[in-house]
């Protein structure tokens, strides 16, 4: 099977909303509550995506992965670090999110998504980057370390009413992350 990866468009908000509901589904199964991950909908991440497709003074990326026109099964969203984050100042990028059906993991997709974020993020200028995953989050946490994630450290966060920890993993070095 063919996979595309190409910029985001406002016709993909639905698709993209479906991934980012059904993927924290299936990867948060076991580390969030059930009644929190049940309570997740795609008209509100659909809007949500539209907002930030729609809004001419966002600084973040945005690409999918699909298998044909209108078949979406990952994405990701990138820009620079946001402004509340004071942790790892020498950091400029972050990786907002990275999602991918769980069908579609283990095949280089979200490689290639990781890559076309980094690639224009150094197009901008952003020549480091840092992400935060919750520390439960393994399957994750390996992906990171096996493209050059760094350990940076942890910090708390709640997600519903549980108290968890999301780990931090950098870059410093970006374009000599997936060279050529």
């Amino acid at each position: 099977m063919t996979i595309f990866i190409r910029k985001a468009t406002l016709d993909d908000a639905a698709g993209i909303a479906r991934v980012h509901v059904d993927s924290w589904r299936t990867t948060y199964k076991s580390q969030i509550a059930d009644e929190f991950l049940a309570g997740l909908s795609y008209e509100r991440r659909e809007q949500g995506w539209i907002d930030n497709l729609s809004n001419p003074q966002s600084n973040s990326l945005l690409y999918v992965a699909e298998t044909e026109p209108g078949q979406i099964i990952g994405f990701v969203s990138a820009g620079p670090r946001r402004a509340g984050d004071l942790d790892y100042p020498d950091y400029k990028g972050e990786l907002y999110a990275i999602y991918l059906l769980a069908e579609s993991q283990g095949q280089g997709t979200g490689r290639r998504l990781m890559q076309a974020a980094v690639r224009e993020l150094c197009e901008r200028g952003i020549v480091s980057m840092l992400l935060w995953v919750l520390k439960e989050n393994e399957p994750s946490r390996r992906f990171y370390e096996v493209v050059g994630g760094s350990y940076l450290g942890e910090k708390p966060i709640t997600i519903g009413n549980q108290n968890l920890i999301e780990v931090a993993y950098g870059w410093q070095d970006l374009p000599s992350l997936f060279p050529g």
